[in-house]
């Protein structure tokens, strides 16, 4: 079954694309695959016009969910006893690969976590132009089945930062403000409006710069995302660290993933064929190109919300303050669900704290609803229209949006109170 978002995604089509869709969610959302899909994909793995990508990516969340015994068949694709010997399967699916790798990889079939220093040089393979893209699905698709480690994805942004163009891997410029980054999943939203601007908006008015990372949608999402909507509003996009030297925008500055890394732009493409979302989806969110102090972001899924507090703790910001459950995902909260912000601080003494501030406080009853707008194909016109409109008059005609503005801004407010009593910023 293909979804609307991944109508006209030619990869969402092809019998492996449909396999991991099924295979590719996770330990515990997985669903064995039915004897036709199984007899089906056989046939696509041997197929030589298989995306290497997709054939990968496929292997990869077969083994890291566990093949049944009915699945256990597709081994024969590649090689008997080729699920029990990761070596062999290695050898057999990625013969081009580096033997320098070899350990790595076969880490990675074992069902291994890897340290550090072998997750950085994983990473520069990946963001490199070496040869094997199956490997590149084959490693994506096991790490996120799995869910990636703190070692691990401290290994890959060590190796992403090594990517950044020169105008921000040797540029240091700091801001004159303390800046904050935003940053929300990439892939946007397709039912709700962003309200992103005006959150960079109103940590300028509170004194501080705002940079938000946006960059081109990698799936499953195509409708609008922080990216079309910046362009739209007719914002410049950074080029280089430098211009944090220059007047700040109503809508603080912008920095399109393309501009900061053609390497981590080049996965875009990799994504839309892998159809899942791979480490980078998390990861792209935490690199601190600008040297921020706090990062501001979100997450859908609960149990990730610490895990990007942790991260950016380890990106070097000082503070992060993680949205939970926004409209899709985005920075947007929810009126309706149980949304909230989780606030981390790194103290000059290197102590962690957390606080939580859920929507369950009375002081945020004013803003909750019975339900979130369904918004009919959203569009970065209209988003623009209300943000422009919200600048100019602090209200629109849409009582809603006004109000998911509102309560980010009381959810902010309580996160950077608690944050600025922590920290000198």
């Amino acid at each position: 079954m293909v979804t609307i978002e991944e109508e006209g995604n030619p990869y969402a089509t092809t019998i492996l694309g449909q396999g991991i869709k099924q295979i590719g969610i996770g330990k515990y959302g997985s669903k064995p695959l039915s004897a036709e899909q199984i007899a089906a994909c056989h046939k696509a793995l041997l197929d030589s016009q298989a995306h290497p990508l997709q054939r990968g990516a496929f292997i990869g969340a077969l083994l890291a969910k566990g093949p049944t015994n009915e699945e256990h068949t597709l081994e024969a694709a590649i090689g008997k006893g080729a699920f029990s010997h990761a070596a062999f399967l290695i050898n057999k699916l990625c013969p081009e690969l580096h033997p320098g790798l070899l350990p790595i990889a076969t880490k990675l079939v074992r069902g291994h976590t890897l340290s550090v220093s072998e997750a950085e040089q994983l990473g520069d393979y990946l963001f490199g132009d070496g040869p094997c893209e199956t490997f590149r699905g084959l490693a994506a698709s096991i790490m996120r089945v799995r869910h990636e480690t703190n070692d691990e994805y401290l290994g890959l942004m060590r190796a992403a930062e090594r990517t950044f163009a020169p105008g921000f891997r040797n540029n240091k410029t700091v801001s004159e403000r303390p800046l904050v980054q935003l940053a929300e999943p990439f892939d946007g939203v397709e039912h709700s409006y962003l309200i992103t601007p005006l959150l960079a908006n109103w940590f300028e008015q509170r004194g501080y710069g705002a940079l938000s990372l946006v960059g081109r949608s990698g799936g499953p999402k195509f409708t609008l995302n922080a990216h079309d909507l910046y362009m739209y509003l007719g914002c410049q996009f950074m080029q280089t660290r430098s211009e944090l030297d220059e007047p700040l925008a109503k809508y603080g500055w912008v920095l399109d993933q393309k501009a900061l890394s053609p390497a981590l732009n080049a996965w875009v493409d990799r994504r839309q064929v892998l159809l899942k979302r791979p480490f980078l989806a998390t990861l792209e969110k935490v690199l601190n190109p600008g040297g921020a102090r706090v990062l501001v972001t979100s997450v859908f899924h609960i149990t990730y919300q610490m895990k990007m507090a942790e991260l950016a703790l380890m990106a070097g910001f000082d503070a992060a303050i993680v949205m939970k459950r926004g409209l899709e995902g985005s920075l947007a909260p929810s009126a309706s669900r149980a949304s909230g912000v989780l606030c981390a601080v790194r103290t000059e003494k290197g102590h962690l704290f957390f606080q939580n501030f859920d929507a369950d406080r009375p002081d945020f009853a004013p803003f909750r609803t019975d339900a979130d707008p369904d918004v009919l194909n959203p569009t970065a016109a209209d988003n623009a229209a209300l943000i422009r409109k919200f600048i100019a008059q602090k209200v629109t005609d849409d009582e809603e949006f006004d109000n998911r503005v509102a309560y980010a801004y009381a959810l902010l407010e309580r996160g950077m109170e608690w944050i600025e009593g922590q920290l000198t910023l």
